[in-house]
């Protein structure tokens, strides 16, 4: 184990150093202008690459003469983790990194993660437009040299099985179910009965083909995107969370722009939100009839009131590990009234 995480990192060593003598973090390219790099794991067709390359055509069109974006998609530039590393060290520019993944640079991300806190897609969308909701979250990783410049829609998690439907938490008893490697997420398979296996994304399928996990949990388009609904034929809403994938940049470049780059960069910003939200419905529709047309998953509508029972001691106990959350958590409690009827 000690010598796979040593090869690992050492990979991630040698990217980076790749990277920094091809024109990366902080180098030129071969026409002087500065090449910032977005690195994602997402395919070339998925919402978040559209939304991605939007901000690259605005960038390299308002900024061309001294920026020029490239985005890579599928881990072109290394799994979600070494990815995140690149962009701390400057590396590279941007990530998107999973909720999850920027928990364990700020235990403020936890809340982002409870399962059951929106009570309608409406109130998740407004409270993630709310500053007062995200900033003191987004901004507090900018001494490990991160901040969380916009978020993306990433639909509601769910569990997926390869054999075993799921109805209610007790037919998760005993399953192995891939979570992204946080605490909170290991706890609330905890609370479920089943075994949680973190890991990282792109591992997911063979560990699914070899019989390693009996499932995981994820939005619709992890079945058809990522073919993991070649293997896994029950999809089940329970709904347990609407997590946000998130856009983070490295620190030390944000603050080296101009107030008037940082202005465009601030509208590409909100650009790549647009476009990416604006893609994700169909998307998951597409993803769907596909995944139930020609991969034949079964998807599954359980009563949701076993699971967020099951699962509420996690909101009590991250808010007493955490209580500068309160606040958070009551403006997102205003949006849930306010929008319940949506359910």
């Amino acid at each position: 184990m000690k010598r796979r995480r040593f090869l690992s990192l050492m990979g991630t060593a040698a990217l980076a150093s790749g990277l920094l003598l091809t024109g990366c973090g902080g180098g030129e390219a071969a026409d002087d202008r500065r090449i910032i790099r977005i690195g994602h794991v997402q395919s070339a067709n998925h919402p978040d690459h559209l939304g991605l390359t939007a901000f690259a055509d605005f960038i390299n069109e308002k900024l061309g003469d001294k920026y020029r974006v490239e985005v890579y998609p599928s881990e072109l530039l290394g799994s979600q983790t070494e990815m995140v590393q690149l962009t701390q060290t400057g590396a590279i520019d941007f990530v998107v990194a999973s909720n999850a993944i920027m928990e364990t640079f700020s235990s403020q991300y936890q809340i982002f993660n409870l399962p059951y806190l929106f009570s309608s897609e409406e109130a998740y969308h407004a409270a993630m437009e709310d500053n007062e909701v995200t900033d003191p979250i987004f901004l507090t990783t900018q001494k490990a040299g991160l901040e969380t410049v916009t978020w993306l829609d990433a639909g509601t998690r769910n569990f997926y099985t390869v054999k075993t439907p799921v109805n209610q938490p007790s037919d998760l008893k005993g399953l192995k179910i891939r979570v992204q490697q946080s605490p909170t997420n290991v706890e609330m398979m905890r609370l479920l009965g089943g075994t949680a296996t973190p890991m990282g994304f792109g591992d997911v399928y063979t560990a699914l083909q070899a019989g390693i996990l009996d499932g995981a949990e994820n939005n619709e388009l992890a079945l058809t995107d990522n073919g993991h609904g070649d293997i896994c034929k029950y999809y089940s809403y329970d709904m347990h969370q609407m997590v946000p994938d998130l856009l983070v940049a490295n620190y030390e470049f944000l603050s080296n722009l101009s107030p008037d780059e940082r202005a465009i960069f601030e509208e590409g910003f909100q650009l790549i939100n647009q476009v990416e939200r604006d893609a994700w419905a169909a998307a998951v529709e597409e993803a769907k009839d596909k995944a139930e047309n020609e991969q034949h998953v079964n998807f599954l509508y359980p009563d949701t009131a076993p699971f967020q029972e099951a699962m509420a001691p996690l909101h009590t106990s991250v808010l007493a590990a955490n209580p500068e959350l309160q606040s958070i958590y009551d403006r997102i409690q205003e949006y849930n009234a306010e929008y319940a009827s949506a359910n």
